[in-house]
């Protein structure tokens, strides 16, 4: 029977993407709702302007999510193929490389190159990428899946604050988007800390903290605006 473990690294990429626009999109769209409404703006207004902050905004993350996982996945294309190309060239020097490698971990120099003979028998490029590269399958880089992870997951934490303006009333607006966004990064912040195994009060508390300091200095804006104009 073989024994196959799932660790929690194997998520980081799609959880740091997914945790991110969700939480960009709930801090970003409540504070821009929180401004606009602070300036005395009608309904109609604040409305637009919600919806207009959540299309802008999922388009700019996964525009920004694909360029920035792009130049990772170029990097380690390039890397890979000149990993490729002294592989051809250089099949002796490649393997004292990876057996120093491996011998620098702990195993004795002798049984160091015979795992690096075994491994490069089996598939040497692999075995270079994952040990001496540090790439390994499970964590390429895949600008397609972070950009629609991203622009998903933003769209969906934005929905909440937008959901608000069409349910609530004008008076009690703003308190109940800030109420409700919190409560929401706080869930999002405990969500994400079991998923990735980390300490969900201290999660909670951090994207909590920052999401109101946010929203409080964007309703000061608007305030201060609206009362000039």
């Amino acid at each position: 029977m073989i024994h196959r473990e799932r660790h929690r690294a194997e998520r980081i990429g799609w959880l740091r993407a997914s945790v991110l626009g969700a939480n960009d999109g709930i801090v970003s769209t409540a504070s821009l709702i929180l401004g606009v409404a602070a300036t005395g703006a009608e309904s109609r207004a604040v409305v637009v302007a919600g919806v207009a902050g959540l299309v802008a905004g999922a388009m700019s993350m996964a525009a920004g999510e694909y360029v920035s996982v792009s130049s990772q996945a170029d990097t380690e294309r390039a890397d890979m193929e000149r990993e490729r190309k002294e592989l051809e060239t250089n099949d002796e020097g490649e393997r004292s490389e990876l057996a120093a490698i491996y011998a620098g971990r702990g195993l004795d120099p002798a049984l160091a190159r015979q795992v690096a003979d075994k491994l490069m028998a089996h598939d040497a490029l692999a075995a270079h990428a994952r040990d001496e590269l540090g790439i390994s399958e499970g964590q390429r880089a895949r600008p397609v899946v972070a950009a629609l992870a991203s622009a998903a997951t933003f769209a969906v934490g934005a929905g909440l604050p937008l959901a608000i303006t069409f349910l609530a009333p004008a008076r009690s607006l703003s308190l109940i988007v800030v109420c409700a966004s919190l409560a929401s990064l706080a869930l999002l912040g405990v969500l994400a800390a079991r998923v990735g195994g980390a300490n969900a009060l201290k999660s909670a508390l951090r994207v909590t903290f920052w999401g109101a300091f946010a929203m409080a200095l964007t309703h000061g804006v608007g305030r201060l605006f609206g009362a000039v104009v």
